[in-house]
């Protein structure tokens, strides 16, 4: 038995750290969090200086007996769960239900996975750092009784099963912002004037720097120019330089892989842990742009050998984030003279983006020359402005470049370092001059990458609480994260070419989203009760604060029970008053108007099942209901558009001498057939669907079920062989089993599936902390 016993929290890191330590050291695995705060009111001892109780939770009560087992036999234990608030507080509750006594406990800490790191780590250990064990403390507890508190009151005033939360319902505030913004902006138009000039076979593109407000401007300054001549008046080349992005934290890294490889988040860190355990990259939950010595020097050496000196300049990066309570490093490769790795596609993918963005951050600046070319226009005092871009020396763009989220102007932008040579006074001959007009935009709708960025700069949340919060908030149903098809609109484009004008109206397709975070109509409800009842808890900026507190805990600034009882004295009053607060007097209903024909009332509400709109009150024994559809909202729908609504459950012809008719239900809208219920794709109405697509609906819904379904058995047709996503398993019930490797699912016998089913372990639970997450 070793003598040395070090605790990690997954399998995965024991397994790399055992490999490095050799035989006189044990490596395991507590899985995460062992101890949580139990559910009920018992949990917290509010008057008692909020004493917190812990239990182990039900699905570590076997990984705590092993343990046990394993530090009676070891001489010295090691703590060595990850180097932040969480890990400090695991490495304190492990302390606590191990019963292990200081003389034989040492805290370590490191934050990449190779044997120099813990061969450093085991040289210098330390002790738990309580005041970050009070800062995690204090976020748990206070969350608990936010929590706690609030959930009720939404259940009793609003709906049933509801939920919030001090980070995820200002999350939820933003995105619910965002939406009203949109709904209430007013799109202005205006011309944007471009040009193509044609120079010895090339052409190039100018602008105009002004716009014109109207169309009669614009056509005005067009036709003025078909009698015009144009030529070069200024040229003006000036050196530039482009400088490379500091290296990752939590905050880019989820960002960057957003845009560059559609990652959504929780993605991200799910795929930087597998790296971090597997010792490719330092520790993925970090505040920090700095680079240590070391790894500045092996940056260097790796761009000597790749690029050569020229392109290499040492940069130190300050941390931005004021309260950065992980200032370690950034996300850097553990080597950077490993540039690929073994790994599924996407391990490998996301180590390519962390390699090159720390490697260019010690790159040579992008040398360029910037050239402006003015152009005058004979019966004009405006100018047309060309502008153009060329590298001279590319230093850290042979490697990277930072994406952003903006969202561009114009699809026909030209390329800007495609410019001709000219010289001042030279004549250009114009192909075309086009004045199309354009429209002002909105703020954009989040996405997950957006959402991430803008709680940095709040100040909210911190490297650990992002992935979670931005998952739960969608997990119950506040937001949706999806893809929308935009809507045609007209845009009004004038153009003279050859000496003639036109004037033409043209389609575009506007407003579509790619894997945009929408609210959904419950949260617009919540979330305004919300910021009437409880103003302190959805605050922006008392949100933050709240997180400058668990800093000032964690530094030893705080007594972590002096800052709770200063938030929970006025919350609690809050919860109190709002116990008198009538369901009635909350805004979950909105008149819309009264029925053309019956003169009945009609209202937007939240119903049992979701949004609906009802025609007459509460009482009417003739009431009627109908779902409303995606993307429309309690506060703004239409009488007409309630109207369409009642359309619904409509007949959309026959099939097979049985009706099919199209609605919308609780998971959105359907065909129903033969008491069969078949979704309706995105891309289909149910106000519009035809017989003739409903019926293909139905065919490949049957198709597809048909390539499902492998067996069933005549003895039991609760049972059947099936495929699914993961491949072929057997379904008895609700339940679901795996079908051995050794077998063949189209072969099995009714005896094999039943043995299958009887000795199969059932699926053990995970814990809320089973696995600490991303």
């Amino acid at each position: 038995m070793s003598k040395n016993l070090v605790i990690v929290e997954s399998p995965a890191k024991a397994k790399t750290i055992e490999g490095y330590l050799g035989s006189d050291y044990k490596v395991v695995s507590s899985y995460g969090h062992v101890r949580d705060l139990p559910k009920g009111d018992k949990a917290i001892d509010i008057k008692n200086r909020f004493e917190p109780t812990y239990e182990v939770t039900a699905d570590k009560k076997e990984v705590i007996k092993n343990l046990k087992s394993l530090v009676k036999d070891s001489d010295m234990i090691y703590l060595a769960s990850d180097d932040d608030r969480e890990g400090e507080a695991i490495s304190w509750h492990l302390k606590e239900v191990l019963k292990l006594k200081d003389e034989q406990t040492k805290r370590i800490v490191f934050r990449e996975i190779t044997k120099n790191a813990i061969t450093k780590a085991i040289e210098n250990p330390r002790g738990i750092d309580i005041d970050l064990v009070n800062a995690q403390q204090a976020r748990r507890i206070l969350d608990r009784l936010v929590g706690f508190e609030l959930s009720p009151i939404l259940w009793k005033k609003i709906k049933t099963g509801l939920s919030a939360g001090r980070v995820q319902s200002v999350a939820v505030r933003l995105i619910v912002d965002r939406e009203r913004e949109i709904e209430h902006f007013k799109a202005k138009s205006s011309f944007r004037i471009t040009a193509i000039f044609e120079v010895s076979g090339k052409t190039f593109k100018a602008e105009l720097p002004k716009r014109f407000e109207t169309k009669a401007e614009a056509e005005e300054f067009l036709k003025s120019c078909l009698a015009a001549d144009f030529s070069v008046g200024n040229l003006e080349k000036k050196p530039g330089k482009k400088s490379p992005a500091a290296p990752f934290t939590t905050s880019t890294l989820q960002q960057e892989a957003s845009r560059k490889l559609y990652f959504s988040v929780a993605q991200t860190m799910s795929v930087a842990q597998k790296l971090y355990e597997a010792g490719k990259i330092t520790y993925m939950r970090t505040d920090s742009t700095n680079l240590s010595d070391d790894a500045m020097n092996s940056a260097k050496n790796a761009i000597h050998d790749s690029y050569g000196e020229q392109y290499h300049q040492s940069r130190k990066y300050a941390t931005k984030s004021e309260g950065a309570q992980e200032a370690h490093e950034a996300i850097r490769p553990t080597d950077f003279s490993v540039n690929q790795i073994s790994g599924d596609r996407n391990e490998q993918r996301l180590y390519d983006l962390i390699w090159k963005r720390a490697i260019a951050s010690q790159m040579s600046d992008a040398q360029l020359e910037k050239t402006t070319i003015t152009i005058d226009i004979s019966n004009s005092d405006l100018n047309l402005v060309a502008t153009g871009e060329i590298i001279k020396f590319d230093g850290f763009l042979k490697v990277y470049l930072e994406d952003t989220d903006d969202e561009p102007e114009d699809d026909d932008n030209a390329n800007k370092s495609l410019l001709p040579p000219l010289t001042v006074g030279q004549e250009l001959a114009l192909q075309e001059m086009k004045g199309k007009e354009t429209f002002s935009r909105p703020a954009p709708r989040y996405t997950e990458a957006s959402l991430v960025k803008k709680l940095e700069e709040l100040g909210i949340g911190r490297p650990s609480t992002y992935a979670p919060t931005i998952s739960t908030i969608q997990r119950r149903e506040y937001v949706i994260k999806e893809s929308r098809d935009g809507v045609s609109r007209n845009y009004v484009e004038l153009s003279i070419a050859d000496g003639q004008f036109k004037d033409e109206t043209k389609t575009e397709i506007t407003g579509a989203e790619k894997q945009k975070l929408f609210p959904t109509n419950i949260a617009m409800v919540v979330n305004d009760f919300l910021v009437e009842h409880f103003p302190n808890v959805i605050d922006f900026s008392f949100t933050a604060r709240v997180e400058k507190e668990f800093d000032d805990i964690a530094s030893g600034g705080q007594v972590w029970q002096d800052m709770i009882d200063s938030f929970y004295g006025n919350f609690h009053h809050s919860v109190e008053e709002t116990e008198q607060v009538s369901r009635q007097d909350i805004n979950t209903s909105r008149v819309i108007g009264t029925h053309p024909e019956n003169g009945k009332t009609i209202t937007a509400r939240l119903g049992k099942f979701g949004p609906l709109v009802q025609i007459g009150d509460n009482e009417d024994e003739d009431k009627q209901f109908a779902s409303l559809k995606k993307g429309q909202f309690i506060e703004n729908i239409t009488l007409e558009e309630a109207l369409e609504l009642f359309k619904l459950p409509r007949d959309v012809g026959m099939f097979e001498d049985k009706k099919m008719v199209a609605a919308i239900g609780r998971f959105g809208p359907y065909i129903r057939h033969d008491g069969a219920f078949f979704s309706l794709g995105k891309e289909q109405d149910p106000l519009s669907i035809n017989e003739e697509e409903a019926i293909q609906l139905i065919k490949d819904k049957r198709e597809a079920d048909a390539k499902k379904h492998i067996k069933s058995f005549d003895e039991n047709p609760e049972i059947q062989v099936l495929n699914g996503r993961w491949g072929p398993y057997i379904k008895m019930g609700k339940k679901n089993y795996k079908i051995p490797k050794d077998k063949v699912a189209e072969d099995l016998t009714y005896e094999e599936t039943i043995d299958i089913i009887e000795n199969q372990p059932e699926p053990k639970k995970k814990g809320r902390f089973a696995k600490k997450k991303s």
